[in-house]
């Protein structure tokens, strides 16, 4: 079993656990991910690691309340703990060759950028960070975020927070100001990051893309995870989850995101019969 030690409410939607889970902190790095499972009864979800921290032996996940896994996942507080914690998987970021750095969280994805920005800062990489969310209340990791990087800015499609308007106007606002930029690392919706991807193109900024895609089993031989790019087909789960954005299907890979719309939106809905029944 692997005891959960602290839990935190980000937002309505999203939460953060601390889970004892020494072997997979030991080996943890930006970029991976793990698998969990709450008892014999769930199932098998993956999450990229959020933060990990070798000498206390823990790992860090955050998580949207989206489905049933995560609606029973936050459930779970400090002194709960969960049945299976595997990890790390998936190939951890190279960032050992980048000065100066543009990182860059939409939404939930904030939490995936925020370890490599961490990195990145740690080994002396100038680094601005952009985030962005749909208004001020949606807003997570901001004095976690602020530091990790030199700049932090963040957007709110709504300008609740004072700075309307998506990621990749700040970007191209930085860009036009004559900023450098040795890699662009977005992480967040697929649409973001092929607006991102499409943004630097022409400039010639090597941008890394992180494609959370559907998987199952996590170790390459289901082939859910399957993303095409620069024309071959790569499993996100063990050849990324990190690939260079101007090579990557964008469209195929948002096409492939809402194949199990309907049974997600059926899970979500479902109610058992059983429950709200009186049993006295």
């Amino acid at each position: 079993m692997f005891p959960i030690i602290r839990k935190e409410i980000l937002n309505d939607t999203v939460s953060l656990i601390e889970v004892k889970a020494p072997y997979v902190a030991r080996k943890a790095e930006p970029g991976q991910f793990i698998i969990l499972r709450i008892d014999e009864q769930g199932e098998r979800v993956p999450f990229t690691i959020a933060d990990f921290d070798r000498d206390r032996g823990t790992v860090t996940v955050i998580f949207q309340i989206v489905g049933q896994t995560t609606r029973r996942l936050n459930q779970l507080g400090a002194g709960d703990a969960l049945l299976d914690f595997v990890g790390p998987l998936g190939k951890a970021s190279e960032l050992e060759e980048f000065k100066s750095v543009a990182v860059i969280g939409g939404g939930l994805g904030t939490a995936i950028a925020y370890p490599q920005a961490k990195k990145l800062h740690q080994m002396g990489a100038k680094v601005d960070m952009i985030n962005g969310f749909r208004n001020q209340d949606m807003i997570i990791l901001k004095d976690a975020c602020r530091e990790s990087c030199s700049n932090l800015y963040i957007m709110t499609d709504d300008g609740s927070n004072g700075q309307q308007g998506f990621v990749t106007q700040k970007l191209e606002e930085l860009l036009k100001a004559g900023k450098h930029y040795d890699a662009v690392i977005a992480i967040g919706p697929l649409v973001m990051m092929r607006a991102v991807s499409e943004l630097t193109r022409p400039y010639g900024i090597k941008t890394i893309v992180s494609m959370n895609s559907i998987m199952i089993d996590g170790t390459g031989m289901c082939g859910g995870c399957r993303v095409t790019v620069d024309g071959e087909t790569k499993f996100a789960c063990v050849d990324g989850p990190d690939f260079d954005g101007h090579l990557v299907d964008f469209d195929e890979a948002i096409r492939r995101s809402k194949v199990f719309a309907k049974e997600e939106r059926q899970a979500t809905e479902h109610l058992c019969r059983l429950e709200g029944m009186n049993h006295a």
